[in-house]
């Protein structure tokens, strides 16, 4: 299946609504579905109970948390990619802590092109972690 033919879930965590109604414009629903956002950690611990997502979005900082910590938490999920945007200022000292997570982190503020050049790489990455978990059960399934 091309890139072009996959749908991809989004989790967008964010209370700021200029940020949401930029980055909704951003995501089409022919490629990306569903999209949810929510506005503090404690509601998108809420939702990760009941559904992955392809992507994860974090807007920094968040009402009951700033979001770096909620971040690594859930880079176990497997075949989740996440982006971390944080304030340019925090930016080096943020990205050297999440990146070995496999965490990628933008600074803010992003053009609408920054923006659409990393939805590219998440959507490559997440087509590799796909490709890996299907060998993964594969290899599970030879076994059994």
């Amino acid at each position: 299946m091309s890139l072009k033919e996959r749908v991809y879930s989004v989790l967008v965590i964010s209370a700021k609504e200029n940020f949401n109604a930029s980055l909704q414009s951003l995501l089409p629903e022919s490629k990306y579905a569903p999209v949810q956002m929510v506005s503090s950690v404690s509601l998108a611990k809420r939702v990760l109970l009941e559904r992955s997502f392809d992507f994860v979005f974090i807007n920094t900082p968040l009402p009951d948390d700033f979001g770096t910590r909620f971040a690594i938490e859930i880079s176990g999920n497997k075949g989740t990619v996440i982006l971390l945007l944080v304030r340019n200022e925090v930016y080096e000292e943020v990205c050297d802590k999440v990146t070995e997570y496999g965490i990628l982190t933008l600074p803010k503020p992003a053009s609408k092109q920054m923006v659409t050049h990393t939805l590219n790489f998440m959507a490559g990455i997440r087509e590799r972690l796909r490709k890996l978990e299907n060998k993964s059960l594969s290899m599970e399934e030879n076994m059994k």
